[in-house]
C-alpha cells in the first residue's frame, strides 16, 4: 500500500507568527472572518491578541464561542447557522482542540451540507468539497489539531465521542506562535503536553507507521521529553520547544492514526468530561505495557529519544521497561494523576469498553484487543 502524507499548505512557527494572519487574509482577499474562539480565551484576553490585529487593520469579523471543551453535535450545528448568518468567507480558529475541532466541523458542513446531521461524518468521512478556508491558531501545545485531518465530536445523546477523518478538513494555514500558549496554566500545559507525547508514541507503534512518520514521531518524542517540564514551569524555551514538538507529532499521527490509548480515552471524555490529555496520560504507561510484546525494538528507540542512557546495552525486557518508566516519570514530574480511581465508576466499565473497541482509533493499535482486555485495562487502573 502507498504511504500518504497530508500537511498544511502553509504554516508559520515561532514568536510573533500571529502577525502573518493579516498578510494571509489580505493576500487571499477575504472580506469577513468568522473567528471561532474558546470562551475562556475570550474571557482572559488571549484571543484578543488575534482580534486586535484585525481591528488595527480594519478587517471585519464575527466571533463564535458557543461550544464546550468537548464540542457537541449541537455546538457544531449552532456554529454552522452562525457562520451562514455572518456572511463570512474565512474561518479563524483560536484555541485548543475544542476550538479548532469545532471550526473544522463547521467548515466541512458549510461546504458539504448533506452532512448537517454531523453523525454521518464519523470515521473516514466521504465528503466531496474542501472545508471553508481556515486559519488555525493553537493556544495549547498538545492536540496538534491545526495540522491534522482529524477532529472529535461528542454525541451527548449516546454518551460517546466519535472521530472524523477527512483530508478536506485540514486547516489551510497553521500559525503556531508560542506566545499564544504562554497563558496556559500548569495543569493544562501538563495535560496537553502528555497528549502530544501520546500522539508521538502511539503514532510510532501504530499499524500504519512507516519511515517518514517514524522520523517525525521520534523527533517529537525527543523534543517533548526535553521541553515539557520547562513549559509546565512557563519557561520561554519550554514553551517554544513544546509548540514545535506537538506540531511535529501531529504531522505524523494525522497520517497513520493512533491506537488503544486514544480509543480508551475518548469514552472517559464523553462519560465523565475528563480532560483528554489527562485521560491519555493516565492510560499511556499501562497501554504501553499491554502493547510491549508486539513492538519489536521500537521501545528501545522511544527510551533513547526520551534521554534514557545505555539503551544499546539493554536487553529487550530492560529497554521496554525503561521506555514505560520514562513515560511514567515524566507524567509524575508534571503532576498528572496516576490512576482512574477518582474518575471511573466500576459499573460503567462494560459501557466504556464497548465504546473503546468501537472507536475509530482502536484498529490502529499494534495488538488487537478484545472487549475483555479493555475491561481489564480500565480495572487495572482503578
Amino acid at each position: 500500500m502507498a504511504g500518504r502524507i497530508v500537511l498544511n499548505p502553509v504554516s508559520y512557527h515561532g514568536k510573533g507568527a500571529i502577525g502573518e494572519i493579516v498578510n494571509e487574509v489580505k493576500g487571499h482577499g477575504f472580506k469577513k472572518l468568522f473567528v471561532c474562539a474558546d470562551p475562556d480565551l475570550i474571557k482572559f484576553g488571549v484571543s484578543g491578541k488575534v482580534t486586535s490585529l484585525l481591528d488595527k487593520t480594519g478587517i471585519d469579523y464575527d466571533v463564535f464561542s458557543d461550544f464546550k471543551a468537548n464540542p457537541t453535535i449541537e455546538n457544531v450545528q449552532s456554529g454552522v447557522a452562525a457562520f451562514k448568518a455572518s456572511d463570512a468567507d474565512c474561518i479563524i480558529a483560536v484555541g485548543g482542540g475544542s476550538a479548532i475541532d469545532t471550526a473544522k466541523a463547521i467548515g466541512i458542513v458549510v461546504n458539504n451540507p448533506e452532512f448537517a446531521d454531523i453523525r454521518g461524518l464519523e470515521g473516514v468521512a466521504p465528503t466531496k468539497n474542501k472545508a471553508v478556508f481556515t486559519i488555525a491558531v493553537p493556544t495549547t501545545a498538545g492536540t496538534a489539531a491545526e495540522v491534522t485531518i482529524n477532529y472529535v465530536i461528542t454525541d451527548v445523546e449516546k454518551r460517546r465521542k466519535f472521530v472524523c477523518v477527512d483530508v478536506h478538513d485540514i486547516p489551510d494555514v497553521a500559525v503556531v506562535d508560542p506566545d499564544m500558549m504562554a497563558s496556559m496554566p500548569k495543569g493544562l500545559t501538563a495535560a496537553t503536553g502528555m497528549d502530544a507525547l501520546t500522539h508521538a508514541i502511539e503514532g510510532y507503534i501504530t499499524k500504519g507507521a512507516w519511515e517518514i512518520t517514524d522520523m517525525m514521531h521520534l523527533k517529537a518524542i525527543e523534543i517533548i521529553s526535553k521541553y515539557l517540564r520547562g513549559a509546565v514551569n512557563n519557561e520561554s524555551a519550554g514553551r517554544e520547544g513544546m509548540a514545535l514538538g506537538q506540531y511535529i507529532a501531529g504531522m505524523g499521527f494525522s497520517n497513520v492514526g493512533l491506537g488503544l490509548v486514544h480509543a480508551m480515552a475518548h469514552p472517559l471524555g464523553a462519560v465523565y468530561d475528563t480532560p483528554h490529555g489527562v485521560a491519555n496520560a493516565i492510560l499511556l504507561p499501562t497501554i504501553m505495557d499491554y502493547n510491549a510484546d508486539v513492538t519489536a525494538g521500537k521501545y528501545r528507540d522511544i527510551a533513547k529519544a526520551m534521554g534514557v542512557p545505555g539503551t544499546e546495552g539493554m536487553s529487550q525486557a530492560e529497554y521496554r521497561r525503561a521506555a514505560i518508566d520514562a513515560v511514567q516519570k515524566l507524567s509524575l514530574d508534571v503532576g498528572i494523576p496516576q490512576d482512574l480511581k477518582e474518575i471511573v465508576k466500576e459499573a460503567d466499565v462494560p459501557f466504556l469498553a464497548e465504546s473503546a473497541i468501537a472507536d475509530a482509533c482502536c484498529p490502529g493499535n499494534p495488538k488487537a484487543p478484545t472487549v475483555e482486555d479493555i475491561k481489564a485495562l480500565y480495572l487495572k487502573l482503578m
